[in-house]
């Protein structure tokens, strides 16, 4: 195991690479954020990981989700992130889940963190509510247009910094969606490693109109 993830091995250790087998996470969505988020976080050998979504690939998903190719259409995503999870790494075990965040809790999972790949502000806010009840850290990220959000959630709450109703998003840029997952999967892959993490801050990175990247940071209400 320690040749296979022998250039993070260099970077914390044998005993900070192995600790991560005991780690399980649920990613909640399998499209645009979930299929980065599987591919960054798939191969680094956390132990168990979770992919949630009821929805299948379409034609239109697959220019900005890397998970899925030509021929997927119709496929349960989570189920194609799982498969690409374990071809990818044979030392971490993914187990799809064909529903909606509200059935996967009814499954009583017990994880080390959420990962929010959704695509909907109603449904940030159940994540929110169900961390708060296990006391469980989650890390946000959402994507629109050119710009996006992250943040590692333990003591805020998400309810009560943003406003949750129905929106439907605006275009998207692929690369985008993949900056913003590999952000997130940072935030998670340090976490899991017990490195330090910055928490309950907001970052908001956007292109301005003379297209520089601008990354802004806001602490979130407790």
């Amino acid at each position: 195991m320690m040749k296979y993830f022998h250039r993070q091995v260099q970077l914390w250790g044998e005993e900070t690479q192995t600790n991560l087998q005991s780690k399980r996470i649920a990613i909640i969505g399998s499209g645009g954020l979930g299929s980065s988020l599987a591919f960054a976080l798939g191969a680094s050998g956390i132990g168990e990981i979770h992919m949630i979504d009821f929805d299948e690939v379409s034609l239109h998903n697959i220019h900005r989700q890397i998970a899925f190719k030509t021929g997927d259409e119709g496929k349960n995503k989570a189920e194609v992130n799982a498969q690409l999870i374990e071809q990818r790494c044979p030392f971490t075990k993914a187990i799809p889940h064909n529903c909606d965040f509200a059935g996967w809790i009814q499954k009583n999972i017990d994880v080390d963190l959420i990962i929010d790949a959704t695509d909907n502000l109603p449904t940030r806010g159940e994540i929110n509510t169900y961390a708060k009840e296990k006391n469980l850290p989650w890390v946000y990220g959402s994507v629109e247009a050119f710009h996006g959000q992250v943040c590692f959630i333990e003591e805020s709450s998400f309810s009560d910094a943003f406003k949750i109703i129905q929106k439907t998003p605006a275009g998207i840029a692929a690369p985008i969606v993949m900056h913003i997952a590999s952000l997130q999967a940072n935030l998670a892959l340090r976490y899991l490693a017990g490195l330090s993490v910055k928490k309950d801050m907001l970052y908001y990175l956007y292109f301005n109109e003379e297209g520089e990247l601008i990354t802004q940071k806001f602490g979130l209400p407790k």
